[in-house]
């Protein structure tokens, strides 16, 4: 199935995306006799029960008995969890880290290779496809980076790795946006990243539940990966080409890691961290050294006011974002004190 969150100038409601359209689960579910919620977390806390209902709601969209989509033309895809219960992002692809840090002159460090690791992002800034409103300071190196994601379906806690992946609810397309800018500087005090990636952490277009997933399946002893190619192009033109079965931790040992402790709840999303060449982070320092090698001069690319960015996955669809500017014109970096 691929569930959706959707509004029509109203509050936001679950829908299933079948054939190009979206259909209410809540109104279709009733049209076969039982009950599902309006929302997606309520319908995510029902857990498998829910899921299962939705699945016949599914199965009778497809064989014809279910007809009555959505038709208004003020319909918009939402983050498929608008409010997520907690939002972490991995650093599962060793391909981008290496690069990265190469990239700076900086060895790669053993760490990276004994546990997974993630930090908290802001799950009150989660966004869906379409316009996203930055402000001024975020367009100083504006970076995208290109993810999966995935949303946990049962509260869990202390899960071991070999049973992670019944946690999963389904997985979905995740662009973490970051301003590099910001980040950067306020990393140098060993803490953060915080305002260089708290504004907004786009998702969607829809959550992809696991057993649409089944031919791309790769059984590991550590959790299962998957097989689905990873694109970015910008306004166009493509710039990232990636795998997801080249996380180097899977998801069930991230998940094993972050549930050490702490409760997992339905609805929290994990981010797989960027895949190689999926930000251009990573691109512009790789270009300038190839540029040094030649002699040729290198400028930076970023992401620019009404810049359009779309992240491909096999089979999870296509996220696709444009970066516009708020009308205000505030910046917290021409607020540093004590700047010589």
């Amino acid at each position: 199935m691929k569930l959706v969150s959707y509004t029509t100038k109203k509050k936001d409601r679950i829908g299933l995306y079948v054939d190009g359209k979206v259909y209410d689960l809540q109104e279709c579910a009733k049209g076969l006799g039982f009950d599902l919620p309006a929302r997606m977390r309520r319908f995510l806390r029902l857990g498998e029960e829910a899921m299962q209902k939705a699945k016949q709601v599914n199965d009778a969209i497809v064989e014809g008995k279910i007809t009555s989509s959505v038709e208004d033309e003020n319909l918009r895809l939402l983050a498929p969890v608008p409010k997520p219960t907690s939002c972490r992002d991995a650093y599962a692809f060793r391909q981008h880290v290496a690069t990265a840090r190469r990239n700076r002159g900086v060895p790669m460090i053993p760490e990276f290779d004994q546990f997974p690791v993630f930090y908290f992002t802001n799950h009150n800034a989660i966004v869906g496809p379409g316009d996203v409103k930055l402000e001024k300071d975020h367009f100083l190196k504006l970076d995208f980076e290109l993810e999966a994601a995935i949303v946990i379906g049962k509260k869990g806690r202390n899960i071991p790795v070999e049973e992670a992946d019944s946690y999963i609810a389904g997985y979905m397309i995740m662009n973490d946006l970051s301003a590099r800018v910001l980040q950067m500087e306020e990393m140098k005090l060993n803490l953060g990243p915080a305002k260089g990636k708290d504004f907004a952490t786009a998702v969607g277009p829809w959550l992809v539940t696991v057993d649409e997933l089944e031919q791309y399946r790769i059984e590991t002893p550590e959790g299962i990966k998957y097989d689905l190619r990873m694109t970015a192009k910008h306004n166009g033109k493509q710039i990232s080409d990636g795998n997801m079965k080249d996380m180097n931790w899977t998801f069930a040992q991230i998940i094993e890691r972050a549930s050490y402790g702490v409760d997992l709840y339905p609805g929290d999303i994990i981010g797989s961290g960027t895949v190689g060449t999926g930000c251009y982070l990573e691109l512009n320092g790789t270009w300038a050294l190839q540029a040094k090698e030649k002699g040729e001069e290198f400028t930076p690319i970023w992401l620019q006011e009404g810049d359009t960015i779309e992240l491909e996955i096999t089979a999870l669809g296509t996220l696709t974002n444009r970066m516009l500017k708020r009308k205000t014109d505030r910046s917290i970096l021409e607020k540093k004190k004590n700047v010589k």
